[in-house]
């Protein structure tokens, strides 16, 4: 199996990535990015892309794949309505669009978040957002097609999280995440999980689009 990941030198991205170099029916790994990962191994291939906003230049090394994990995400703090839109939606569309023309029968998963409004009309402009991007993914018309929204997330193999506040949660506070993962067990998942849950899915298929913290849980065995 061939896969594609954007985002990995965020967190999740990071923990997805390491799980699918790790995993033996995964043949090649393409870190779809615009700054490089520092890092090789015998199966990592990197394509610097620094416009997300077009694909069409780069179509010809993206093709033959069989999923695209696509991990990359902004926050919307500082930003208006128009920035956050073209950044989440139009970036992940104009990757979407491509990918469908390319690999039809790939699957395509894409990281959203808890809290996300698939109604698109809600009072947040984040999660309209994420939700258009959500619909919009889901109904390409891949063969598969998922949105993960994994809530909070516990950071394993040594990654650290790009965004700084929450790195200070974690290192700081990690003592409390992990007092509410013993209280409410389906709640919180770890990057690890997320990697495994999705090429569980990839493999397997699952009964629903959108995966929350206990779907991951079970697809990744736990």
């Amino acid at each position: 199996m061939k896969v594609i990941i954007t985002g990995a030198t965020g967190m999740v991205g990071k923990g997805v990535l390491l799980e699918c170099l790790d995993h033996t029916e995964i043949s090649e790994v393409l870190s779809l990015g615009r700054k490089p990962l520092e890092m090789s191994h015998p199966k990592l291939k990197e394509l610097i892309h620094k416009d997300f906003s077009e694909f069409e230049s780069v179509s010809e090394l993206l093709k033959g794949y069989d999923a695209c994990y696509h991990c990359m995400g902004v926050s919307a703090a500082g930003m208006n309505a128009e920035q956050y839109t073209k950044m989440t939606h139009g970036y992940s569309m104009a990757l979407a669009n491509v990918l469908y023309q390319l690999n039809p029968q790939m699957t395509f998963i894409y990281v959203s978040g808890q809290g996300t409004d698939t109604t698109e009309k809600g009072r947040s402009m984040w999660a309209r957002v994420k939700g258009k991007t959500e619909n919009d993914i889901i109904n390409k018309g891949f063969k598969q097609a998922f949105a993960f929204r994994p809530g909070a997330i516990i950071p394993l193999r040594g990654i650290q999280p790009s965004s700084k506040f929450y790195r200070v949660l974690i290192n700081n506070l990690i003592w409390l995440i992990k007092l509410i993962k013993k209280m409410a067990p389906n709640a919180i998942v770890n990057t690890s999980q997320i990697g495994v849950a999705m090429i569980q899915l990839t493999q397997r298929g699952y009964d629903k689009t959108i995966i929350d913290p206990k779907d991951i849980l079970e697809l990744a065995g736990n």
